[in-house]
């Protein structure tokens, strides 16, 4: 598997489960190479985020996914896509519900043990590892070009902003570097799309 495909997996897992999770722990014990997982453009940026992500103690972030991803108390950062793209801001709404006929259409059906949107960050992101996986490029193009990067540059920059302990601060600086990597590998840019938070 390319790393081009392991990155979106890595980034995927730390964006949907918690960090005291099995699933994240074994990806947060390889953190210190994401550096060397690609051909960065902006290397020193990487390196940065990287060193940052390893020196936050782990056990100290329950608190911090549960803001940032669970919804305890007011949420900064919400990780759908429909909470951007509809008016309303609302979660299942109408982008959301073109997502899911979009992953039907791929033959994806995401089993997570919860009642919870398709479109949120973490779970688009290991989506888009899975087409990599399968190489099934034109739906790599579609959920990037249509359904992710329309609104992730803002969610990034929220998550950013309200992150306290500086992992998940670094964490959306890679994924944001990541995706202008995998926009520009795979030649697609965003749709216009009116964000409503």
């Amino acid at each position: 598997m390319s790393a081009i495909a392991v990155l979106p997996r890595m980034l995927g897992t730390l964006f949907y489960y918690s960090p005291t999770s099995e699933e994240a722990g074994s990806v947060i014990a390889e953190l210190a190479e994401l550096p060397a997982l690609l051909d960065w453009q902006n290397p020193s940026v990487i390196e940065a985020a990287a060193a940052q992500l390893c020196s936050v103690d782990i056990a100290e972030l329950t608190y911090q996914f549960s803001l940032l991803f669970e919804g305890q108390g007011s949420m900064p950062a919400p990780p759908w896509g429909s909470v951007y793209l509809d008016r309303e801001n609302l979660l299942l709404g109408e982008t959301a519900q073109a997502y899911r006929q979009f992953l039907r259409a791929n033959q994806v059906e995401l089993d997570t043990d919860l009642n919870e949107p398709e479109d949120q960050f973490g779970l688009m992101i290991l989506a888009m590892a899975y087409f990599m996986e399968t190489e099934n490029d034109d739906a790599v193009v579609e959920l990037l070009g249509t359904h992710l990067l329309p609104w992730s540059g803002r969610y990034l920059e929220l998550l950013a902003e309200a992150d306290e302990s500086g992992f998940y601060r670094a964490l959306a600086v890679v994924a944001g570097e990541f995706l202008k990597e995998v926009s520009a590998a795979y030649d697609v840019m965003a749709e216009p799309r009116q964000l409503y938070r």
